[in-house]
């Protein structure tokens, strides 16, 4: 399914009303939606009331250098896995001095998918810090474009959902 603009923009605005309402801050830590997310937070006039920073962390090791992610859980984990999302919003949080973060790190394709992390596979965490972190892991249909507007379109929903229920 591809997530629209509309749909989009719709997430976006319902989260940044919620932290302003909430008076919170949140940092976004992404590598395969490369800074989607922080972009469509700041589609709207006044975010940076909310969004503080977007850091994009393509590499392996921008994750270590910018998020303080450690190499020995990239190499046994890989890049796409709950240990490196957890370390990337932890790192998000420290970096950035906010409130709320939200990390993402997955193949969007088309090459790069294996057997045990095919294409369309993405591990997204968000929270507060290490002791209020969800996680959750997604595979998604479709080519590039539609595998990255599902995972921005979906953790939008689920930062939403978190903060709406802390």
């Amino acid at each position: 399914m591809l997530a629209t603009d509309r749909e989009l923009q719709a997430a976006a605005d319902t989260l940044g009303d919620l932290l302003i309402r909430q008076g919170l801050t949140i940092a976004t830590a992404e590598s395969c939606t490369g800074g989607w997310v922080a972009k469509a937070l700041t589609d709207r006039a006044g975010s940076s009331a909310y969004l503080m920073a977007g850091l994009v962390t393509y590499s392996n090791e921008a994750k270590q250098a910018i998020l303080g992610v450690e190499g020995p859980v990239l190499e046994q984990h890989g890049a796409v896995s709950e240990s490196v999302v957890r370390q990337m919003v932890a790192g998000a949080i420290d970096t950035a001095g906010v409130d709320v973060a939200v990390a993402i790190s997955g193949v969007a394709g088309p090459g790069g998918g294996s057997a045990e992390k095919p294409v369309g596979t993405v591990w997204f965490a968000w929270g507060t810090g290490s002791a209020e972190t969800e996680t959750s892991v997604q595979c998604f249909e479709g080519g590039r474009d539609a595998v990255r507007r599902q995972a921005v379109l979906y953790v939008l929903q689920q930062v939403t959902r978190f903060l709406e229920q802390r």
